[in-house]
């Protein structure tokens, strides 16, 4: 096993026992997926000590199933974001705007999956992703002419966003150890995200180890996750990994929200390799 395979197994053991998954019933993802997919979806998120967020999974044993692939119960994510040169999706986020937008190659390292994706915001501010199916090895490139790019366009022009693929360049990479719950009855789910990094230009910013960051996903009615939450004496933020990578690893970025919340929770240095973003390098 090499270095990186052992210490990303001690991670996934520690993630999994700190939570306390193996006390959940299994699901499979066809499970998962068939009650509780929610492509179309509101999604509310709380960055929580970790005692807390295994406490909400006690809460939630008698009516949630966690995620189980093949006796694994946490998945390894990569994401690389896609941006223009001058951060256009970084200021539509930081800034408010109606119209947000995010391109990303995500792969499911362990399962060597690889998808593109496209969130944006529908007219009542709900989160929409679109998804296309890649090879993994195109994982954190955005070619002209491939399928990928002209799935990007499609849904970047049906969203109104005034932006093509031939003006993104990857611009960061994130990377975290995930589980998922789903009440399979109800058809919501909740992601509990740990061992989370930003990387771009050889600089790491981290998320203290003690802390999870938990993502409720439903519809504009609360979950019982969430009722949960706020009853542990968390509160929703507003918060997301790529924009608070951007925020701490960019030099000269206008100060915002994101990066004074960030700042708490999160520790940039340089970073002990280079960003994995495929053949290209970040702007």
């Amino acid at each position: 096993m090499s270095r990186e395979n052992a210490s990303g197994s001690l991670a996934r053991a520690r993630f999994t026992e700190l939570l306390r998954l193996d006390a959940l019933r299994p699901a499979a993802l066809a499970e998962i997926d068939a009650a509780a997919a929610l492509q179309h979806r509101v999604d509310r998120k709380y960055l929580i000590p970790a005692d807390s967020a295994a406490r909400l999974i006690d809460l939630l044993s008698s009516t949630h199933h966690v995620l189980d692939i093949h006796g694994r119960r946490t998945t390894t994510y990569r994401s690389t974001y896609f941006d223009t040169r001058d951060l256009a999706a970084w200021r539509a986020h930081t800034q408010g705007r109606r119209r947000r937008w995010k391109v990303r190659t995500r792969l499911y390292a362990e399962d060597r999956l690889c998808r593109m994706e496209v969130k944006t915001k529908d007219g009542r501010g709900a989160t929409v992703k679109h998804a296309h199916t890649i090879v993994p090895d195109a994982y954190g490139r955005l070619e002209a002419g491939t399928e990928a790019a002209l799935f990007v366009d499609g849904v970047l022009l049906d969203g109104g966003i005034g932006v093509t693929s031939a003006a993104l360049v990857p611009a960061g990479e994130v990377r975290y150890l995930r589980a998922a719950l789903a009440d399979l009855d109800a058809g919501t789910r909740l992601t509990l995200d740990g061992v989370l990094t930003c990387h771009r230009e050889g600089r790491t910013a981290a998320l203290d180890p003690g802390y999870v960051l938990v993502e409720t996903k439903g519809t504009v009615r609360t979950a019982p996750a969430d009722r949960h939450l706020l009853g542990l004496g968390a509160r929703p933020v507003s918060i997301s990994k790529y924009i608070v990578g951007l925020s701490l690893l960019v030099e000269g970025l206008p100060d915002n929200d994101v990066r004074r919340l960030a700042r708490a929770r999160f520790r940039a240095g340089p970073g002990t390799e280079t960003a994995r973003t495929g053949r290209n390098t970040p702007a």
